[in-house]
């Protein structure tokens, strides 16, 4: 059995795919939805994978480093550009001790860059 609580939060951010024609290839916005999972095999004694509000306002915190940025800040050495995985791995690897702090031992992320196309990430914390 897991349990699992989750949250999700929209930022608008920019990137640019290079190599790419327009409008792709050139710098562009999303407006992102960034979903949050968290694991928990058992809960804990207060019957909680993890505090929400903790969650909440450490989410809160990574979307306000990225709103209306260029995402080429968070983009990783060796990577060509900031897709919608290497957000998600970025979200998680933010995240992840917030959340093993509280308990939770597994982080999924989904970014979602339109209604219908996401990249994602899930890892122990």
């Amino acid at each position: 059995m897991t349990c699992e609580v989750g949250l999700s939060r929209n930022v608008r951010a920019f990137h640019i795919m290079p190599g790419l024609p327009g409008p792709e290839g050139q710098l562009h916005d999303h407006d992102y939805r960034i979903e949050i999972v968290v694991e928990r095999e058992q809960l804990d004694e207060r019957g909680m994978v993890c505090d929400l509000d903790v969650l909440e306002a450490a989410l809160t915190k990574l979307t306000s480093r990225v709103e209306g940025r260029d995402l080429e800040e968070i983009r990783p050495a060796g990577a060509e550009a900031v897709t919608v995985e290497v957000f998600a791995r970025w979200v998680h690897d933010s995240l992840s001790p917030t959340v093993a702090a509280e308990g939770g031992e597994v982080l999924a992320v989904r970014v979602w860059e339109s209604p219908v196309a996401f990249g994602g990430y899930r890892a122990r914390c």
